[in-house]
């Protein structure tokens, strides 16, 4: 397996691959592959996205992988040592391609990148379901972060504060 930034020959595979995490997501809901190339490439490979999309590909060049990865500055932490590190948006393996190491090779990838640009750490949401996930994070040496909570403002809720 190889892993690197993905280029525009495997943008026909990261559709796929797009496809399938939407209908994990969302419970297989399906989405036409028109909207998902519409959005990777106006809005997550457009030059003011903030994140790069680094893929695990087989030996056909076909995407089996992704991390959606970027860096970010601390608004707390002001030393140097301590004031960078990389957020990790998603981390997803095509189903069938699960327990083959390309999780634990975009992770690595991840990790060098991270180190290669002064990171402090890396940070990334899991769903609480999502069991097989966190063991495997968790094989990685990560600590879960029991003291923090995720929130979420959605419609029509969203709307209502914003007008006030």
């Amino acid at each position: 397996m190889r892993v690197q930034l993905l280029r525009e020959d495997q943008h026909d595979s990261m559709i796929d691959l797009l496809s399938e995490i939407h209908a994990y997501y969302t419970d297989g809901e399906a989405i036409s592959h028109e909207v998902i190339r519409a959005h990777l490439l106006e809005n997550l490979l457009s030059p003011s996205s903030p994140h790069q999309l680094v893929v695990c590909s087989n030996d056909d060049e076909v995407v089996v992988g992704f991390a959606a990865i970027t860096l970010v500055y601390s608004l707390v932490d002001f030393v140097p040592e301590k004031r960078k590190h990389l957020q990790l948006k998603e981390l997803y393996v095509r189903s069938s391609m699960r327990s083959k190491g390309a999780g634990r090779s975009l992770m690595s990838w991840v990790a060098r990148h991270a180190a290669q640009n002064g990171c402090h750490r890396i940070d990334w949401p899991v769903k609480a379901s999502n069991s097989k996930g966190i063991a495997f994070y968790k094989s990685l040496g990560a600590q879960q972060v029991v003291e923090r909570v995720s929130f979420r403002l959605s419609k029509p809720e969203l709307i209502g504060l914003a007008s006030q």
